[in-house]
């Protein structure tokens, strides 16, 4: 056999391993990224929202009272299950339910580990009996109106703010919930 003829066979295999390899590689991105995307869909925005603990976002909330598409913003200072809490040095804190959450501005990337056992049973009725145990004088933000006084009575799916002259209570659906804010 005539030496050019085997450098042609040498060559020609080492291009066939060659489209192998960048074969296998275009297969091995193709299925990362496919990984990636279905990992991503598993993301839950309280994951993310955890993650940001310290971090300021802006949280749009929709119509509040006198004002439109209003939007609360500040540090995230804690995350429940169904709930996010917003603190500042400028204005009080704010309990806002994550079914109140249209949109969210300056949220990172970054991704917390999916919550425990024990917070993910801390939904925003613990967080509102946490208000009415410390008889904390707050006002309670629906899209019809605001409410303020004290939480009593935080059911299953209602609470009874209790305040004004003479003393009212309303019974709100926890689902009208837009903002609770601390006094």
């Amino acid at each position: 056999m005539p030496y050019g003829a085997v450098v042609r066979w040498e060559r020609l295999f080492a291009d066939l391993e060659a489209q192998l390899a960048a074969a296998r590689l275009a297969d091995d991105r193709a299925g990362l990224a496919d990984l990636v995307r279905a990992e991503l869909a598993t993301v839950a925005l309280a994951d993310r929202l955890r993650a940001a603990v310290g971090s300021s976002i802006a949280l749009r909330v929709g119509d509040l009272p006198g004002e439109r598409d209003a939007v609360v913003r500040g540090d995230v200072v804690d995350v429940g299950a169904g709930w996010v809490l917003i603190g500042s040095p400028w204005a009080k804190q704010a309990l806002v339910p994550m079914a109140a959450v249209v949109a969210v501005g300056g949220l990172p990337v970054d991704v917390a580990p999916p919550a425990g056992p024990v917070e993910s049973r801390l939904g925003l009725g613990h967080a509102l009996r946490a208000l009415a145990r410390d008889r904390e004088q707050v006002r309670v933000c629906t899209s019809a109106r605001e409410m303020v006084g004290r939480l009593e009575r935080v059911g299953a799916d209602h609470v009874d703010v209790v305040g004004g002259r003479p003393a009212a209570a309303w019974t709100v659906p926890l689902a009208a919930i837009r903002v609770v804010r601390a006094g």
